[in-house]
């Protein structure tokens, strides 16, 4: 079948329509508000208080600061050990390091992370970029998240990218830049017209979606795209000549028979509004009620003046039925028990214990190391599911190689030489995730190991400043260079 501007069009209506079924879009919205506290959004206060505890959040940032580690390392290796495929395989190391640098890949990676527990999914898509700066005219590899809002499988029973018998990523971008892209690759510039809320405005500002339509070409056995509008092809299919869609997708909770997951806010909102209930009635009480009143006999007292040392004067009959207090109403104990309870067994049941918080004093770091580990323990599906997608997004980078870098010069130790980067297809290559430590509690325990092995004499003072974690001591380097000259 031919692939024109209306057939991908009408597939990605079809990708919209099953997102609004399963109720994909409000969710997302109402997820995101929850998350950075527009919790009484769409509510009629009618004046009452609308106060915001927001958990949610700190509960959320804790899963993703667990499970997206800092300390991330892409490491390729081959398959069968050779001079040539560990050539390779250098190469390709750096160059992973230098598209971690350039992508800012621990900020990508943690937002990759906090849009799978917030909005459900998580999306990475990676592609060459020509004039990407600090590679010296030669092009790079580009990485960006792309919401899950913006991402349509062919078949959305089928969670895993590379199954799909097609991909549609849409976005919105100017009219002005798509006229010029469909002109320079022989696409329907006059077809390009804005659409949606931004069809009118000046012509900086019309915008209009494209949609970027991925599919495996069976005669080729490559990945091919195009570049559509509504109206017209911004760009006609073209073989990218990749073995894989270039992206990752990372659902935070699986979902059967959709690719869409569950997000981990999705569970916690009617807690919160439980909680923002309790303390919006809690502060109508109190500020209505917590305060004594006075009743007085107004045929004796015609206007009771409450100022401070003021007289009142009073006709006739006995003073003390003159007036009274009201004595307040007393709010329910149980009331800030349940508060308290929903809170604290809402952070237990998702793994965010006070031990693992930091809200507990660290009197004894081994028994808070313990209790740290074992509270992520319920989140290392989650964790190993994103190390998986990385190591996808390694086989992608690779690909890219394959394709765009050709020969371009690597360094070897001694200085530049020129690689082939063709001669990836060749090699049978495994691509492995370093993970390193992360945590301030990893930290403890190394400096407790250090302690250890300095009392008991199995090193030196220089071999334990040399080995300590970084910031417990000024002037480390310093200090290490004295001891130095001390000894000499």
């Amino acid at each position: 079948m031919e692939m024109t501007a209306e057939r991908v069009w009408r597939e990605y209506q079809e990708g919209v329509d099953f997102c609004q079924r399963i109720g994909l879009f409000d969710t997302v919205r109402n997820n995101e508000n929850f998350f950075i506290g527009k919790q009484w959004e769409g509510v009629e206060a009618k004046g009452l208080p609308t106060p915001v505890f927001n958990f949610i959040r700190r509960i959320v940032l804790y899963l993703v600061a667990t499970t997206a580690a800092d300390n991330i390392k892409f490491n390729a290796s081959p398959l069968q050990k050779s001079a040539a495929g560990d050539k390779l395989c250098k190469a390709i190391n750096g160059e992973f390091a230098s598209i971690f640098e350039q992508n800012k890949m621990g900020l990508l990676i943690r937002e990759f992370a906090r849009n799978a527990a917030v909005d459900g999914d998580g999306c990475l898509y990676a592609y060459f970029d020509p004039e990407l700066a600090g590679t010296g005219g030669l092009g790079g590899i580009r990485t960006e998240i792309v919401e899950n809002s913006r991402v349509f499988f062919g078949n959305p029973n089928v969670r895993e990218p590379d199954k799909q018998p097609f991909i549609i990523l849409a976005r919105r971008e100017t009219v002005d830049k798509l006229r010029k892209r469909a002109a320079a690759f022989d696409g329907d510039a006059d077809e390009v017209v804005p659409d949606g809320e931004q069809s009118t405005g000046s012509e900086e500002q019309r915008k209009s979606t494209v949609l970027h339509r991925f599919w495996k070409n069976e005669e080729t056995g490559t990945v091919w795209c195009c570049e559509s509008t509504r109206q017209g092809m911004v760009r006609p299919p073209w073989d990218t000549g990749l073995s894989r869609y270039p992206l990752v997708w990372l659902p935070w909770d699986y979902v059967q028979d959709c690719y869409h997951g569950q997000a981990a806010v999705t569970g916690l909102i009617p807690n919160q509004i439980f909680v923002n209930k309790l303390f919006a009635m809690s502060m109508v009480s109190l500020m209505t009620t917590a305060y004594p009143k006075v009743i007085y006999d107004k045929s004796r007292i015609p206007k009771w003046d409450a100022r401070v040392g003021t007289a009142i004067a009073v006709t006739g009959g006995d003073m003390g039925q003159v007036a009274r207090t009201m004595e307040p109403a007393v709010l329910s104990p149980q009331v800030p028990q349940f508060i308290q309870l929903a809170i604290s067994l809402t952070k237990e049941l998702m793994g965010a214990t006070d031990a693992a918080l930091g809200s507990v004093r660290p009197d004894n770091t081994s028994a808070i190391l313990a209790l740290q580990k074992a509270s992520g323990v319920p989140m290392e599906l989650v964790r190993q599911n994103l190390y998986q997608c990385l190591e996808d997004l390694g086989r992608v980078w690779i690909d890219l190689m394959r394709v765009h870098y050709g020969a371009r010069p690597v360094a070897d130790g001694e200085g530049m030489e020129l690689f082939d980067f063709d001669r990836a297809e060749d090699g049978l290559l495994t691509v492995k995730l370093d993970v390193g430590g992360s945590a301030y509690w990893s930290e403890i325990t190394q400096l407790n190991t250090l302690d250890r092995l300095l009392v008991t004499g199995k090193i030196n003072v220089i071999d334990y400043l040399e080995r300590l974690p970084n910031g417990y001591v000024n002037d480390q380097m310093g200090l290490i260079e004295k001891i130095k000259e001390r000894e000499a």
